[in-house]
């Protein structure tokens, strides 16, 4: 073994992506800014072949384009990958973070209900029970002050609702909604102990899907949600 061997390629690529991935949704690189594969090589201090790694992922985030003659290019932040939850994550963590926050509880009531409506028509027997469980849960660790355990159980409970909805097109913004979920306890937003509201609004909406009460479902996760609007505009 070569112990005098750097850290792998997977390790240099995170590094890499995440330095650049911040700096352009933080507007540190601005739209139209221009790199180039040496000046990564040097600034990094790794191949040419890593760089380029790091710039096909960005690309496929629409974060960057290269061209010809001109090198890689800063794109407009309209063009980009707004969904994915890297690039969320580090909006999250920029000057943009409330407007991000926003637009992301907007989309979030545009989904959210109605996907915990289908749940209710749609949730197997097992996915009833669990959500039911995990609002318990909810309410144990929020009144217990466990904010990263809460976290977890929380990000388990959406997912769930998404993923029972029976809408493959609401189960794909899970890790969206992880995302929003994981940044406002990363961004210091959750108190230390969640709000009553919220953690009944839980179990009203699981209650609701264990039921089959598609429109009390929908109207207890609408709720929730300003809960959650309300707390974020506050």
């Amino acid at each position: 073994m070569n112990e005098h061997a750097g850290p792998p390629a997977a390790v240099l690529n995170a590094r890499i992506i995440e330095t650049l991935g911040q700096d352009i949704a933080s507007g540190v690189l601005a739209p139209g800014d221009r790199l180039t594969l040496d000046g990564l090589q040097q600034e990094f201090g790794v191949s040419r072949t890593v760089v380029r790694d790091c710039m096909r992922i960005l690309e496929s985030m629409n974060l960057v384009y290269s061209k010809r003659r001109v090198g890689i290019v800063v794109q407009d932040p309209q063009l980009w990958n707004v969904f994915d939850p890297r690039i969320i994550k580090w909006r999250l963590a920029g000057p943009g973070r409330a407007e991000q926050f926003r637009t992301l509880t907007e989309l979030r009531v545009g989904v959210e209900p109605v996907a915990a409506a289908a749940a209710a028509r749609h949730a197997a027997a097992a996915e009833r029970d669990r959500m039911v469980e995990l609002a318990a849960e909810l309410r144990r660790l929020g009144e217990a002050g466990e904010l990263e355990e809460f976290l977890q159980a929380d990000i388990e409970f959406h997912t769930l609702l998404l993923r029972s909805s029976g809408n493959d097109m609401f189960a794909s913004l899970q890790d969206v909604v992880a995302e929003v979920l994981a940044g406002r306890t990363r961004q210091g937003m959750m108190p230390p102990n969640p709000s009553e509201a919220a953690l009944r609004g839980h179990a009203l909406v699981a209650d609701a899907v264990a039921a089959g009460d598609g429109a009390a479902a929908l109207a207890h996760m609408m709720d929730l949600l300003e809960e959650v609007r309300q707390a974020i505009a506050g």
